[in-house]
């Protein structure tokens, strides 16, 4: 049996500092992993990157594909955004692919292929009619959407949030299921 494909996407929020870990135990439980990020996230963690690079053995996304490039990476068995802004959320839902880690949701979305978001985002955000709207309709596409107790993130009040304490193992659980 070919080994389990794991696309750990990550956005500009404070937790995706912190990446490695959930690379490091999705790793330890059996998976191939391939990071992305969003340009700010990469931008976030540049000195990271090369690091990242040598502990998944693949080159860290963050930008679209020229025209006539490859990926380099396998297939993905399922794919997890993980830490998601309210942004990336929005814009998955809406169908929208400003950078290519929104494209590739988008993509897994119209494809039916597994994919598992855990937002990041404050109390104040989360109550945006917009982002519960695009929580619902990412539901109903068959998304993943990791939100609300006891299963999901609960979204602190603005300037509440603890990097070191966001659960990416409820994301890793999600994506062996």
């Amino acid at each position: 049996m070919s080994q389990r494909v794991l696309y750990l996407l990550g956005c500009a929020a404070p937790p995706v500092q912190y990446i490695d870990r959930p690379v490091r135990q999705a790793q330890e439980a059996g998976w191939e992993v391939c990071v992305g990020l969003t340009p700010t996230a990469a931008e976030w963690i540049s000195e990271r990157v090369p690091a990242l690079e040598e502990l998944t053995g693949h080159p860290v996304r963050h930008a679209k594909r020229g025209l006539r490039e490859t990926s380099g990476w396998p297939a993905a068995t399922v794919s997890v955004i993980a830490p998601a802004t309210l942004n990336t959320v929005n814009a998955i839902a809406l169908g929208l692919t400003p950078t290519w880690l929104t494209g590739h949701g988008v993509e897994a979305v119209g494809r039916s292929w597994p994919l598992v978001i855990l937002p990041c985002v404050n109390s104040d955000y989360a109550s945006h009619p917009q982002f519960g709207r695009s929580v619902v309709m990412l539901r109903a596409a068959g998304v993943r959407v990791l939100l609300g107790a006891p299963d999901g993130f609960v979204p602190p009040p603005p300037g509440h949030g603890d990097a070191k304490e966001y659960p990416w193992h409820l994301a890793l659980a999600a994506a062996r299921r």
